[in-house]
């Protein structure tokens, strides 16, 4: 048996207005697992999109406090969302019903809850403190990781000292990280949220795309005696990562020679034999295990970058800021546990008000890559059509996650949060205090943020109003806050995304932690590649594939 949820066209209009909104599951029939706590949500879902949110506020005057939450140095307010706190009693139901709490455990306890590659999701353990201790499967975990991160740290002091040099004796005065994905977006995103804490000593450099224009753009201005590539591959073979490093290996090459590699080119990799073939000594290369997914691995070897630009005190307390979600998620109960509100709140719009898309908006400069990084950690890990058990979903998964750095959407995209057809939850994300001086423009932005949330959940509407200068309102938005943008902060708001992440994933019944729609066009790629090069005769394509790869011959020559 399921129970049938109707998705509708959006929360009804504000006054007299003729606003319809559109979803991307427009009057579908989405199913969930019989239960009388599905049943009782799909009976209060009806009763709720007829809501609004000014009479909500107006009917509850503790509303704000009874739906703001606050752990590990974030404060979550729920209260501008079109819920009651009755909603999430029951979508707190319904998740125990999906065994939520029963599968966040068994992460925990380290069961190899990744069933399609038979692996268990162990990111956590990276945060354990030193000290602490967790076995698994007859091994204690947490010595390993603190060596590894005694290493990292050895380095680190070493290259910030200036300890370490290039092959002319010349201190390092940049790094560039090649990696794609999780290698890439994490330390990438990190480094730049927490830019008032790295050194300035060293500048830090991204390189990721296989596209050759990135790779000219990021060495063009950099010396090969000063320059130092940390090489980003769990296996060494990723097809991107690959191309990027010969490319930076046959640039360094160009002034230095074969025994000089050792002191420009370090590894975060476990192919040891791979790795030494390249040049790189292994004894500068950091490892990490098969329980450590790509985009859950910033906390691991792969934030050695993000460790050489901060410290490793710094990068310490990142971790630390994890840890303290962690313990927060594993133990605070789904009512007032912030990644299951986040998580749930997310399924509740997705299946109930059939919104495509879920925007994040971080209102501080530092955080303009922190959309990229959730679009790899919501996307990559919940846009899934099958179940745990290899059944085709009978609900949406994930949303389409998506934003940029506030002010700057509000010249952009805005108008469409709030005169647009479609219903669009906004997480709003703000630090109450800057790690700069100029303190009044602090201010503009904070009033900038809040009045953006209270604009999209108010609207405005009289009868003097043209249509087109009316806003329709009842838009929801989360608001997330932090005291200041610190290591300890930022690890907080990463794992809490990520728990976030698995909840939802959880409610949906599906694998988050494998990722083979990532497969199908590298496979594919390859053929056409040996194709293009005139190592292969073609193979059979449609006409359109075709087509384009004879013209790219003809081109290239």
């Amino acid at each position: 048996m399921v129970v049938k949820t109707t998705v509708m066209r959006g929360p009804a209009p504000v006054g007299p207005q003729h606003f319809v909104m559109h979803s991307a599951h427009d009057s579908t029939t989405c199913t969930l697992p019989a239960s009388p706590a599905s049943a009782a949500l799909a009976s209060h879902a009806q009763e709720a999109r007829q809501w609004q949110l000014t009479a909500l506020f107006d009917a509850d005057p503790s509303r704000a406090s009874q739906l703001s939450f606050e752990a590990a140095g974030l404060l979550l307010d729920l209260s501008k969302h079109l819920i009651r706190p009755d909603t999430l009693q029951l979508l707190a139901d319904f998740a125990r019903a999906q065994g939520v709490e029963t599968l966040r455990d068994a992460m925990f306890r380290g069961e190899r809850i990744n069933l399609t590659e038979n692996r268990a999701a162990l990111h956590p353990v990276l945060r354990l403190p030193r000290g602490a201790r967790f076995d698994w499967e007859g091994e204690e975990l947490v010595g390993e990781v603190q060596q590894v991160l005694d290493r990292m740290q050895a380095f680190a002091e070493r290259v910030r000292s200036g300890e370490w040099t290039g092959h002319s004796g010349q201190r390092i005065t940049d790094v560039v990280n090649i990696g794609i994905g999780g290698s890439d977006l994490g330390p990438a995103m990190a480094c730049s949220a927490l830019r008032p804490f790295a050194t300035p000593a060293l500048r830090f450099h991204f390189l990721s795309n296989v596209d050759g224009h990135a790779t000219d753009a990021v060495l063009g201005p950099l010396d090969p005696q000063t320059t130092l590539f940390i090489i980003s591959s769990k296996t060494f073979t990723t097809q991107e990562t690959l191309l990027n490093a010969q490319a930076a290996r046959t640039w360094f090459l160009r002034s230095g020679q074969q025994k000089d590699l050792a002191r420009h080119f370090v590894a975060v990799s476990t192919n040891a034999q791979a790795v030494a073939d390249f040049g790189i000594d292994t004894a500068n290369m950091f490892t990490f295990r098969d329980w450590v997914g790509g985009r859950y691995s910033i906390w691991s070897a792969i934030g050695l970058s993000l460790m050489l630009a901060i410290g490793p005190e710094h990068f310490r307390a990142f971790l630390a800021g994890a840890h303290a979600m962690d313990e927060h998620f594993r133990q605070a109960p789904l009512e007032r546990n912030l990644p299951a509100l986040l998580g749930m709140v997310g399924f509740w719009y997705r299946q109930f008000f059939g919104t495509g898309t879920q925007l994040v908006a971080p209102y501080h400069q530092d955080l303009a890559l922190f959309p990229a990084y959730l679009q790899q950690l919501e996307m990559e890990s919940n846009g899934k059509h099958i179940t745990r058990d290899g059944k085709p979903v009978a609900t949406p998964t994930a949303p389409v996650t998506w934003g940029s750095v506030g002010t700057n959407g509000q010249h952009a995209y805005f108008q469409l949060l709030h005169q647009g057809t479609d219903l669009i939850p906004t997480d709003f994300i703000a630090a109450l205090k800057p790690a700069h001086a100029h303190s009044a423009r602090h201010r503009a932005l904070l009033a900038n943020c809040f009045a953006q949330a209270e604009a999209l959940m108010h609207g405005i509407d009289g009868p003097s109003l043209a249509p087109h200068r009316r806003f329709p309102g009842n838009r929801p938005s989360s608001m997330l806050l932090l005291d200041q943008l610190t290591p300890s902060t930022l690890g907080s708001l990463i794992a809490l995304y990520e728990h976030k992440t698995f909840v939802q994933g959880a409610l949906w019944n599906i694998n988050s932690f494998d990722q083979w729609g990532v497969e199908l066009g590298k496979t594919l790629a390859s053929r056409i590649l040996a194709e293009l090069e005139g190592t292969s005769p073609a193979a059979a394509h449609d006409s359109s594939t075709a087509a384009l790869i004879a013209r790219a011959r003809t081109a290239l020559g």
